[in-house]
């Protein structure tokens, strides 16, 4: 067998096989002799109809499956020989074949990229270190009043802040637009949950009075009708009610779920929260810091293959949460290759890693992630038992504790320093990798 090597592009290799006649035809050979002696053919007792015959018959079938076979194995013998490790598919043609002559191949491939370091020694990483104060809870606490308001209808002029009960007829160049009426509508004045052009126009109106607003919708509007053009909204105010805040007491305090211990226990509850909720975003973000140095001390081409299989895998999961419509809109393929582009390539990094240390996903984290998880269902133990069923399902927690522990080692061989910072400010930082 004549094997040689070219260099298509960083990445891509192309293979010349040549396997020789002699081999082809040993091979075909051996294979019209076994299927002689199965075929049955009328006029022929089984297992003794004439090779010529199989031959006459069944002769592109046999080329065929001959070319395959050695195809399969001199390829694979071709790749170790060279100590080549393909990445993705690869493309096989091979020349016309007959009887009496050698057989000529040749198959594309990409190769995996060189990944030359594997740790972070040098690297200066930060590590967040939150403190939750007296005002993070206080805020949360203001958060979970506004989930709970209440209105009280107000006979004064609409301020910001309240919520607006209206009926609306949306008209176009004068004329009333088809599906362009509603009732009973809400607006939060300042919420930017309407059009800007409406809470603005309807400020200071009273209940029962009616109010005409323009609002300019731009050329790329989803609704057709709309697009590029001046719409006049004519909204009847029907009510006008400001909002009421529960105080911050006992009461509130049992409202969620707190018997006993009163507002003290729910803020010390809050705390406690808002502290697992600030190590969890903490350690999101190391990981981060982690993985991102990581890369950038592996700058290397990525397989186009295995870029397009993670683009198609994003572009499946989008269209499995957004419906059939998702599928359809390429406008942001460029924005999921660079993504897909990184995954690929810390994917690669991560793996080179475990294979070099020889790292295993420890059973008893495992476990321990899984119980964790399954500490928000009223049967915990069934959930566990669930996960455990499928061994799909608990790779991938088993992935997940792999990568934590990659992260763990990768992190003691960098020079870490912490950074005291405010719940608030750590909630701003950056957790994308991408």
């Amino acid at each position: 067998m004549q094997v040689s090597v070219e260099t298509t592009s960083k990445l891509g290799r192309r293979l010349t096989v040549v396997v020789p006649a002699e081999q082809f035809e040993q091979e075909f050979a051996h294979r019209l002799q076994r299927l002689s002696k199965q075929v049955k053919m009328p006029g022929f007792r089984p297992g003794k109809v004439p090779a010529k015959v199989v031959e006459a018959r069944y002769s592109g079938q046999l080329l065929e499956e001959t070319a395959g076979d050695l195809i399969e194995r001199t390829l694979r013998e071709a790749i170790g020989t060279h100590d080549l490790r393909p990445a993705g598919g690869t493309r096989v043609q091979h020349k016309p074949i007959a009887r009496g002559q050698g057989l000529e191949y040749t198959a594309e491939f990409e190769i995996y990229p060189e990944i030359t370091r594997l740790d972070l020694a040098g690297v200066d990483l930060e590590r967040p270190v939150p403190e939750i104060t007296d005002a993070d809870v206080e805020r949360t606490l203001e958060t979970v009043r506004k989930q709970r308001v209440t209105w009280k209808p107000v006979e004064r002029a609409a301020a910001l802040e309240d919520r607006l009960m209206v009926d609306f007829i949306v008209r176009v160049d004068g004329k009333e637009l088809e599906g362009g009426k509603a009732e009973n509508q809400p607006i939060m004045l300042g919420s930017g949950s309407s059009f800007r052009e409406i809470e603005e126009g309807v400020v200071g109106s009273v209940q029962g009075e009616t109010r005409r607003v323009t609002v300019n919708f731009p050329a790329d509007a989803r609704n057709p009708a709309l697009a590029g053009k001046a719409a006049e909204f004519e909204v009847h105010v029907k009510e006008v009610a400001e909002p009421v805040l529960p105080a911050v007491d006992d009461e509130l305090a049992k409202a969620l779920g707190i018997a006993d211990g009163g507002i003290d226990k729910l803020r010390a509850e809050v705390r406690s929260s808002l502290e697992r909720e600030a190590a969890e975003r903490a350690r999101t973000v190391l990981r981060r810091n982690v993985l991102k140095s990581l890369r950038d001390l592996n700058q290397f081409e990525v397989p186009t293959g295995l870029v397009e299989g993670e683009v198609e895998r994003m572009r499946r999961i989008r269209q499995a949460a957004a419906g059939a419509a998702a599928a359809a809109d390429d406008s942001d393929n460029a924005f999921y290759r660079e993504r897909a582009r990184v995954r690929v390539a810390l994917g690669l990094i991560l793996a080179e890693v475990v294979r070099s240390r020889g790292i295993k996903a420890d059973a008893g984290r495992v476990r321990a992630r899984v119980e964790q998880m399954a500490r928000d269902y009223e049967a915990p133990e069934k959930f566990i038992e669930w996960y455990y069923a499928d061994p799909e399902r608990l790779g991938e927690v088993e992935s997940t504790v792999l990568e934590d522990t990659v992260v763990e080692q990768l992190m003691n061989t960098a020079q870490v320093r912490d950074r005291p910072v405010s719940f608030e400010d750590l909630l701003k930082m950056d957790v994308s990798i991408e």
